[in-house]
């Protein structure tokens, strides 16, 4: 009897071995699933940071060319109103010039009417005197 007392220990023994081994497996893989589980918080987590770093570097490439832009827009609008300022002072210039030769063409032809009034008074000048004379001299009753 002692070999089955022995026996039915050994297999008893066996049983709570298993038994352990069960539990210790079962053990085993609930930590290796939290420790899954905590991995994949921790691998969301980094991959929330690298979203968010994504994210902010995208932020800081618009504000970038939007400053670009923004220069790049300043700079053309410069451009347009240097080139908008030479045209208008050059067509000040033209046209104080053409003031210039319309003043000179002025004076040219008041020079000319001048002479002209002058020659026909001292062409007529005797003839205006001696009528004023006879109106003068001739008395009417």
């Amino acid at each position: 009897m002692l070999p089955k007392d022995l026996l039915w220990l050994l297999s008893a023994s066996f049983f709570k071995i298993v038994s352990h081994l069960s539990i210790l497996t079962n053990f085993f893989h609930y930590r290796m699933a939290s420790n899954r589980g905590q991995g994949g918080i921790q691998q969301l987590l980094a991959a929330e940071q690298e979203a968010q770093r994504i994210v902010n570097a995208a932020k800081n490439e618009k504000l970038t060319r939007l400053k670009q832009a923004k220069e790049e827009a300043d700079k053309e609008v410069a451009e347009y109103r240097a080139q908008l300022e030479r045209e208008f002072q050059q067509k000040v210039s033209d046209s104080t010039g053409d003031s210039g030769a319309n003043v000179k063409r002025l004076e040219h032809e008041t020079e000319g009417k001048i002479h002209h009034l002058k020659t026909e008074a001292a062409r007529i000048s005797d003839d205006v005197v001696a009528m004023l004379l006879k109106y003068v001299t001739t008395v009417q009753n």
